[in-house]
């Protein structure tokens, strides 16, 4: 039996969610019209796997095979019932979204009924009060009009660098609204919601589709702050976990081609892992046990086991590869982004067919429900005659960083594990938890990660709508609502991984090169950095950072404590 418990009155909240019930017509359609998922067409993703026997996987919980269905549902809004008092003054929006030109349409993607009636409620009604706290906002809009700038750089629908918050109309409004909510101010929080409604769009450019993301994220604040608010029944956007296996499997390859986001740091990662092997002398005859800690759900290990089949002693005699899965939970905004798949997604099958074809000893242990803080060393079964290798990626920032440090524990327990090497990827960001800045402060660090994920998304599809783009995106939205987003700098996470007794080790020449090989097939605004001080290599989109890999292995000068 789950225990709710009544959250504390609090009037301002509860004040602007009976305004936003008033005027419910107000809420986007998109708010109960999830992105359509229909039309998905069968594939096969390592079909090896399917003629597996059971025996070479080890305490995996079998998973239900019946797929996710989205279920979508029809909402019309009527703009014109919003008690807004209407003026002479017409705001003006920035550019149609890319979908509505026919050059950027996809021919396999037709046009769903939520976008068509979305951008038929946009053409109406676009006159807006323009009070005294609203004229700021009007003044964004038309500026985001007036620039227009073009880039050569193949960057989507998005040209201006990072640097710069030029042209970036969504964050212009979305971060001052969050301000507006936590300052109590009622009328400025109205005329906000309403500018952002006018704007958003799950199917335009960034600014569009981080506009749509944004409003959603701030009514469901508003709603978890109200002690009046009652469950919603309406649905998200499309995620991993609401969609079916297949897809999702698609989704994630299609995902890894178009960008580096996530297959740069696995490419670092498993050249680290040859190069911890190479240094080890007696490692061709040891077995390779690999602890993952990671958000690939498996993409990451098929490259792996084919460079193993190259090495001069050929590989391990086996390969083991222990999987932390990550805990499903209720709620998906208290879920790590990229990290639950959907139910029935049962990878192992189709590594083990992949090793099998590559002629490699395989066993696979997968350890469910054993949540990243209550793990212990215990429970990762380890041997003297093997090589331990630690791959933990973009999961370690879900852990508290203050009372109590989880991070610093759990750090602990993989030094108890005695690891001949550790490979740390998290986001390059600052937290945006609530012990580190009030609401305002840390939702704005959450729409400066989307942004940039959105962004760079915009320009991997150039600017094409698709479903796998969208449950990309979808899944990435969880930060803006996520309680335990709490990222952290690199130099916050060096200090911590010194702190319980590891040293950086340097990167070779071979992870450093062929990262910067794997990059150039992707858009020219990504770019890598090596730290001369830490030894981290860095991934940054238009001059900003997104994220670090780094190498460790034990400090053998300090004792575990």
């Amino acid at each position: 039996m789950t225990i709710i418990e009544e959250p504390e009155p609090n009037p301002t909240a509860d004040h602007i969610l009976d305004w936003l019930e008033d005027s419910v017509s107000f809420l986007p359609s998109f708010l109960d019209d999830p992105y359509n998922a229909n039309g998905i067409d069968d594939y096969q993703w390592w079909n090896q796997g399917q003629d597996m026997a059971p025996e070479q996987l080890i305490g995996n919980t079998g998973a239900s095979s019946a797929a996710a269905t989205v279920n979508n549902t029809e909402a019309t809004a009527n703009v014109s019932t919003i008690s807004v008092r209407p003026t002479d003054s017409v705001v003006p929006g920035p550019p149609a979204p890319a979908d509505s030109s026919k050059k950027r349409r996809n021919t396999d993607d037709p046009p769903t009924r939520s976008s068509q009636s979305h951008h038929q409620r946009k053409n109406q009604g676009r006159r807006i009060s323009e009070t005294e706290e609203g004229n700021e906002e009007g003044a964004i809009v038309k500026r985001s009009v007036g620039n227009k700038k073009n880039t050569n750089k193949p960057t989507g629908n998005n040209g201006n660098n990072g640097k710069s918050k030029e042209g970036r109309w969504a964050e212009q409004l979305l971060n001052p609204c969050a301000a507006a909510i936590t300052a109590g101010n009622l009328t400025r929080v109205q005329h906000l919601l309403y500018v952002l409604h006018e704007l958003a769009s799950p199917t335009g450019d960034a600014n569009h589709r981080l506009a749509a993301h944004g409003l959603r994220a701030l009514t469901h604040h508003l709603s978890s702050l109200s002690s009046s608010s009652t469950t919603t029944t309406s649905t998200g956007p499309l995620t991993f976990s609401s969609t079916e296996p297949r897809f999702f499997q698609k989704s994630l390859l299609n995902f890894y081609d178009k960008s580096p986001w996530f297959a740069f740091p696995n490419n670092i990662a498993n050249s680290s892992i040859l190069q911890i092997l190479a240094q080890d002398r007696h490692n061709q005859v040891q077995n390779l046990h690999i602890l993952d800690i990671g958000v690939s759900h498996g993409v990451q290990w098929p490259t792996l086991l084919e460079a193993l089949t190259r090495r001069s002693g050929g590989p391990p005699p086996l390969v083991r590869l222990t999987i932390i899965a990550p805990t499903a939970e209720n709620d998906q905004n208290a879920e790590t982004p990229f990290s639950v798949g959907p139910p029935g997604d049962n990878y192992s099958l189709q590594l083990l067919g992949f090793a099998n074809s590559m002629n490699i000893n395989l066993q696979i242990n997968r350890l469910e429900s054993h949540p990243l803080q209550d793990l212990s060393a215990q429970m990762v079964s380890t041997s003297p005659e093997e090589t331990l290798i630690v791959c933990t990626q973009f999961r370690l920032h879900h852990l508290n960083h203050s009372t109590p440090d989880e991070r610093t524990e759990f750090l602990r327990v993989l030094r108890r594990l005695e690891p001949k090497g550790v490979i740390l990827s998290e986001n390059n960001m600052d937290c945006s938890c609530g012990n580190c800045g009030d609401f305002a402060t840390g939702f704005a660090r959450r729409v400066e990660y989307l942004w940039r994920f959105l962004d760079s998304t915009s320009a991997a599809f150039k600017g094409r709508e698709s479903e796998e783009r969208r449950v990309m995106e979808g899944e990435a939205a969880k930060a803006l609502t996520n309680r335990a987003e709490m990222n952290e700098g690199k130099d916050k996470w060096c200090d911590r991984m010194r702190g319980v007794g590891f040293v950086g080790e340097v990167f070779g020449e071979d992870a450093i090169d062929g990262g910067r090989a794997l990059l150039r097939k992707y858009d020219n605004s990504w770019e890598t950095r090596v730290d001369e001080r830490d030894g981290c290599i860095e991934l940054w989109w238009k001059g900003q950072p997104v994220s670090f890999c780094s190498l460790w292995k034990l400090d053998v000068k300090v004792e575990d404590s």
